[in-house]
């Protein structure tokens, strides 16, 4: 792909929401690169507004503390991160999850059977000079105990930055399949049978975010139902964002999503709802990652991987070379309960910019693909798992 591209100089490539064919590949198929056409770089914003700035009333006040105790959970260790993330280690059976009356008095469930084909310590075609990166709160070597999980605090500002107490922790209703969206997409899909699963190895960037309003992400999608159907669509969703609004800073964060109705009503990051359970007491979901990409210089990879356990049926994320994060139960699901339709591997911007005009927010490094791959954002080792559990 990135022998045909042209660098145009004082040009913005255009976005749109609807998807085109980057890619095709069958479930045994291994890709080792996919670039994105990515916007100009611009310097870092400075109109994201300080939470200080906001007006809020002492009712508002109140409702914003009572989602606090709902959010933050009784802890038995609290970690702090060199930049300010709090981290508490919360027992396992306390997380958020285990309130779905499904799950309630349950524990979670042990490994499952990995894809076979799957080649844990990963692929190096690029001869990238790879690490497993850490994230920012364990440099200082610790870790939340075991029988616990590590949750990123929420805190009053948190609340105060987003739409709405409701929505919090929720991306806004989208109509993926229109245009005028706000949410711009370059990304590769497979689609036209039944998958499984999908895993990627993607470089980690900080790019810049014009507005508090808009955010960046490099992920991967697993998706089944309807995009043109109201609230048919389903998805799982894992890579890495820059989000103000949602986090307070413009670095970039692991992060994971699901909805079961087109991000109507259910559905949620990280574990700021009832749905992903977390097994692992060593990664923090929404924690910003450390460190990162560096423009014609060293990349550094995070790898994801998301299955579906053949035994139990549930949605596995494995973070890295071999570590397990948690599993979204199956039972969340009407369309993703069986399979994935569509895999999409990509990149995905929010524009609030009306009538057409582009965002300067940035995608991936906010590079040209033709750049080539120490200065582009890429997605590597390109994987799906079939019905089999096979890679």
């Amino acid at each position: 792909m990135a022998s045909s591209c042209r660098c145009l100089t004082k040009t913005t490539p255009h976005f749109h929401s609807h998807f085109h064919p980057i890619i095709a590949f069958y479930s045994s198929l291994v890709f080792s690169l996919l670039f994105f056409q990515l916007i100009h770089a611009i310097p870092r914003s400075s109109t994201i507004p300080n939470v200080a700035d906001t007006t809020t009333t002492n009712f508002e006040l109140y409702k914003i503390r009572a989602h606090l105790r709902k959010l933050n959970r009784p802890y038995l260790k609290t970690i702090k991160s060199s930049g300010g993330d709090i981290i508490d280690c919360v027992p396992s059976h306390l997380q958020p999850a285990f309130d779905h009356p499904l799950l309630k008095g349950q524990n979670p469930l042990d490994e499952p059977e990995r894809p076979r084909g799957y080649n844990i310590t990963g692929e190096n075609e690029m001869k990238v000079k790879e690490i497993i990166l850490s994230q920012e709160w364990r440099q200082s070597g610790e870790e939340c105990p075991k029988g616990s999980i590590p949750i990123r605090r929420t805190r009053k500002e948190d609340v105060i930055r987003a739409d709405s107490i409701a929505r919090f922790g929720m991306k806004p209703v989208i109509r993926r399949s229109s245009t005028g969206t706000g949410h711009e997409h370059a990304v590769g899909y497979v689609v036209g049978q039944q998958y499984y699963g999908a895993k990627g190895s993607l470089n980690v960037w900080a790019p810049k975010v014009a507005t508090s309003a808009e955010f960046s992400l490099s992920q991967l999608w697993l998706l089944s139902g309807s995009f043109s159907s109201g609230d048919d669509l389903n998805t799982i969703e894992a890579g890495w964002q820059v989000s103000p609004q949602l986090y307070g800073d413009e670095r970039p964060r692991f992060f994971t999503y699901w909805t079961n109705d087109a991000y109507q009503a259910t559905g949620c990051y990280n574990l700021y709802c009832v749905g992903f359970v977390q097994t692992n007491n060593k990664i923090a979901l929404g924690a910003a990652i450390f460190p990162t990409s560096v423009y014609d210089d060293r990349q550094y990879d995070i790898t994801i991987l998301v299955w579906k356990d053949p035994k139990h049926g549930h949605w596995w994320l494995e973070f890295g070379p071999g570590i397990l994060v948690g599993y979204w139960p199956s039972f969340l699901f009407a369309h993703l309960g069986a399979h994935a339709t569509m895999v999409q591997f990509g990149g995905e911007v929010v524009n609030t910019h009306p009538y057409g005009a582009h965002s300067p927010t940035q995608m991936g490094s906010g590079h040209f693909s033709c750049e080539g791959p120490n200065r582009a954002a890429y997605f590597r080792n390109l994987q799906v798992v079939d019905w089999d559990n096979n890679c």
